[in-house]
């Protein structure tokens, strides 16, 4: 969580607000939260402030859906309050009763989040809130907090239940480490081990996930854990972004399969996939994720209105063998029943004036442009001998020089790539080379998208 000025906008910019991918009415929203899934409905909970477009006041927003495109938005679940800020964390089903709220209780676990004062140093803690009503409100624990090493910097708690007990992965953000823990009844929490710093280490660590992924094409049911670590700046496009590791995990410890030392894997080689993490309880062990989709360098002055921000796509996760390592992959979950429009060389372009999904075949030298209504890009993704780049232009407004840096994915000497890319509102997400190759950019058009246009 990041701390710096925000812009105030009264901006109404209707033609940027997506429709498949969530967005409050009209307030802030950044990391997804609580993710879980309960009697036919996924959760999602959120960061946002409850009185408007800007960060500040931090609390959980709450929506649900039956489908994962489709969200309703409920009223605020845990509120900020007396300068305690309701920072990233998670939320699981107590069937058990293990803490003592209730059978079937929702629990939350959440950073709480105080700035520096006169009196006293800037704190951030994990605490309890738990829920008899579905998550539509909250009840803070009486015992709050229940871990707290005394640092500014020690947040984003995910939690979730292996054999008898809890675990939670909660970060270190500036020792670049995933710290586990682990508890009987989600109150008294002892450290059982570390993990890092590994891989990305240019910028603090936040928003840590550990869960099983299915291997396609392994042996029936099987799984590998992967730990997903956001980094902000410091990921693929040198702002915010995502890394993942692969490994085995005891219950205590978990053991990344990858040598010390080898270079990061990205989640999404995009400017705008942070802070992911996974739904608890998914129907049929599903390994479902969802992300913001923004990037801190820029996110609090986009100018939208009267909303700013959104989630991203969810995406349904698989690991694959390649080169005899493990490697992630990602499709996006659409709505029922939609089915791809086809780009080729013949057809030359296609409408995305609502969302969009379209199947291109993208040759070496070959340009995919989407466009707006006034005729320029908006974006553009190209192929050459070094891989896939993305680029921007510069949106009205000054969001800063990382905005239009290139985004770039390795796909040496490919002849041509298969995409599958969505367009919806001021989002443009981008699968590629089975899923491995994934690409989350924002858009700012002045005017309306219109068109997707294959250059070759």
């Amino acid at each position: 969580m990041t701390a710096d000025a925000t812009t105030t906008t009264t901006a109404t910019t209707p033609h940027l607000r997506p429709a498949w991918h969530f967005t409050t009415a009209d307030r802030w929203l950044n990391d997804p939260n609580g993710l879980v899934f309960a009697d036919g409905v996924y959760h999602l909970f959120f960061q946002t402030n409850p009185h408007g477009p800007t960060w500040g006041d931090i609390s959980w927003g709450h929506a649900t859906s039956t489908d994962l495109v489709t969200w309703t938005e409920h009223p605020i679940a845990i509120r900020e309050q007396d300068g305690e800020m309701v920072f990233s964390g998670s939320a699981v089903l107590d069937r058990e009763d293990t803490a003592g709220f209730g059978p079937g209780s929702m629990v939350a676990v959440w950073t709480a989040a105080r700035d520096a004062t006169d009196d006293r140093p800037a704190s951030q803690a994990q605490a309890l809130a738990y829920s008899h009503d579905g998550g539509r409100t909250f009840t803070r624990y009486a015992g709050n907090p229940v871990l707290d090493i005394g640092s500014a910097e020690f947040r984003d708690p995910y939690v979730f239940r292996h054999d008898d007990h809890w675990v939670m992965a909660v970060v270190e953000a500036d020792r670049y480490r995933v710290a586990l823990y682990t508890s009987l009844d989600l109150r008294d929490w002892t450290l059982a081990s570390h993990v890092g710093p590994v891989g990305a280490v240019d910028g603090i660590w936040e928003c840590p996930a550990l869960f099983t992924v299915p291997v396609h094409g392994g042996a029936p049911g099987e799984r590998a854990w992967v730990l997903l670590v956001s980094l902000n700046p410091g990921g693929a496009t040198g702002g915010s972004g995502m890394q993942y590791l692969v490994g085995d995990f005891d219950g205590y410890r978990f053991t990344p399969a990858a040598a010390p030392g080898r270079a990061p894997r990205w989640v999404d080689h995009g400017h705008d996939y942070y802070a992911a993490v996974a739904w608890g309880d998914a129907p049929d062990a599903r390994a479902l994720t969802i992300g913001w989709a923004s990037s801190w360098a820029y996110a609090r002055h986009v100018p939208t209105g009267p909303w700013r921000s959104s989630m991203t796509l969810a995406r349904e996760l698989g690991l694959v063998r390649a080169d005899g390592e493990l490697v992630l992959v990602q499709h996006p979950v659409l709505p029922a029943g939609v089915s791809p429009l086809q780009l080729g060389p013949a057809a030359g372009a296609v409408p995305c004036s609502g969302p969009t999904v379209v199947d291109v075949t993208l040759p070496r030298a070959g340009r995919l442009t989407v466009v707006a209504e006034d005729g320029l890009p908006a974006l553009t993704v190209a192929l050459d001998d070094a891989g896939l780049t993305a680029t921007r232009p510069a949106p009205s407004g000054d969001l800063g020089p990382h905005f239009t840096a290139p985004a770039h994915a390795p796909l040496p000497g490919r002849a041509a790539v298969d995409l599958r890319v969505v367009v919806d509102g001021d989002v443009v997400e981008v699968f590629t080379a089975d899923g491995r190759i994934t690409f989350c950019e924002l858009v700012l058009p002045d005017t309306p998208l219109a068109q997707l246009r294959l250059t070759t």
